[in-house]
């Protein structure tokens, strides 16, 4: 089969790789016929780089059909649409029972201390192949699927893998309360969604970025914005002046360690890149320290007793937060990556009826597989207004990427 491989820093190629096989009775494999490419999957680019081997399969939000179910995999069968979520998770274990997916213990990588597996994101998640291939095995199959109805598009149902619940948890996180107001720091694909979702349900947003083509977009769509680039150190000044002097009852950091922050701990991320593995491995994980000018504003611009939702990740583990800020503030912090199979119900409806949150026009490019590395570059280098790519692994057609 063909598939998207990892094969170096900044460096991925569409190879034949083998099929994959059935391995364990509750295995699954799908012929994916839909798949993102995810704003994270650009951290294998370079923070998460020593994680990585030559040849891994990249991707985590793919969908298709079952080809092949192994004799534990439930109600699972040949046939079934189904879309896969990023987490794979048991359903069973005690973590599953509190609908804490990302921390299934079953499938947690325990090698690093880490939650439940990943497709597609390095050994650090337990190094299985991802979905941005023609067919995908999935382990836990029984539970790791969403079925969905035929009939309708790819688009309607492709981002139950990933952007839909992670954009409708971290909403859910905010616990804005009625009639109050959500900052949104970030609009790539989950921060406009999120922007969508708290729309949607009655919620006012407030709109921020500093890239002009989200701006654009998020105007477009109706949402009051702010540019953090025009507005610099009164940025958080200027969102209480639009909340009657208090400042957005909560804040949803979108943005994560791709702030727009410090050089000096930006040059740190970009040279461990080009360090031995041996050595980048224990630096980004004891030692590592994100760009937090977004986490930063949050605490700031966030009225106080208010609650910030962070959906943006995160790398670093020596982290500097002004804890007297936040404990005098008394903020409320939730944050993770989303329990997806917590949030399908809810959000099952809005995708089967007359799309209220735009999902079948979401994607700015739509092409085969084979133009990946090109869609990985330009998405990497803010080229062609590239904000969410679809991948159509068996398909031949030509998506338009603008220089």
């Amino acid at each position: 089969m063909r598939a998207v491989t990892w094969q170096g820093r900044q460096d991925v190629r569409v190879e034949n790789v083998p099929d994959p096989q059935l391995e364990q009775p509750t295995d699954a494999i799908i012929r994916v016929t839909s798949t993102n490419i995810c704003g994270s999957d650009l951290h294998l680019y370079e923070p998460l780089a020593a994680f990585m081997h030559r040849g891994d399969i990249l991707g985590h939000e793919p969908m298709g059909y079952v080809e092949e179910v192994g004799p534990d995999c439930g109600d699972l069968k040949v046939g079934d649409r189904v879309v896969i979520p990023f987490q794979i998770s048991c359903g069973g274990c005690w973590m599953c029972q509190q609908q804490l997916y990302t921390q299934c213990e079953t499938t947690q990588v325990r090698a690093y201390d880490n939650g439940a597996a990943l497709f597609g994101y390095s050994e650090l998640y337990g190094g299985y192949a991802g979905g941005q291939a023609q067919y995908l095995r999935v382990p836990q199959a029984g539970f790791t699927h969403i079925k969905v109805p035929d009939g309708p598009p790819d688009e309607r149902f492709v981002y139950l893998s990933d952007v839909l619940p992670t954009a409708w948890q971290a909403v859910e996180y905010a616990e804005v309360p009625k009639d109050g107001s959500l900052a949104i720091l970030g609009l790539g694909p989950v921060g406009q969604m999120a922007a969508r979702i708290a729309s949607h349900q009655g919620i006012r947003v407030i709109a921020i970025d500093v890239d002009p083509s989200r701006i654009s977009q998020a105007r477009a769509l109706g949402f009051e914005v702010l540019d953090s680039d025009e507005h610099g150190d009164e940025l958080a000044a200027v969102a209480r002046e639009m909340t009657d002097g208090r400042g957005p009852d909560a804040v949803i950091d979108a943005v994560g360690m791709e702030a727009h922050g410090s050089t000096a701990v930006s040059a740190i991320q970009k040279g461990a890149e080009f360090l031995p593995d041996s050595v980048a491995r224990p630096l980004m994980l004891r030692a590592g320290v994100d760009r937090m000018a977004a986490l930063y504003a949050a605490i700031e611009m966030v009225r106080r007793g208010g609650t910030i939702s962070i959906v943006g990740v995160y790398g670093g583990a020596a982290d500097p937060l002004p804890m007297v800020r936040m404990f005098d503030k008394q903020l409320q912090i939730r944050m993770g990556q989303a329990n997806v199979k917590r949030w399908t119900d809810d959000i099952m409806p809005l995708l089967t009826d007359d799309d209220p949150l735009g999902v079948e026009t979401f994607a700015s490019h739509i092409g085969p597989l084979e133009e990946a590395p090109l869609l990985y570059r330009a998405f990497q280098e803010k080229k062609g207004n590239v904000f969410k790519a679809l991948l159509k692994p068996h398909a031949e057609q030509n998506s338009v990427v603008s220089s």
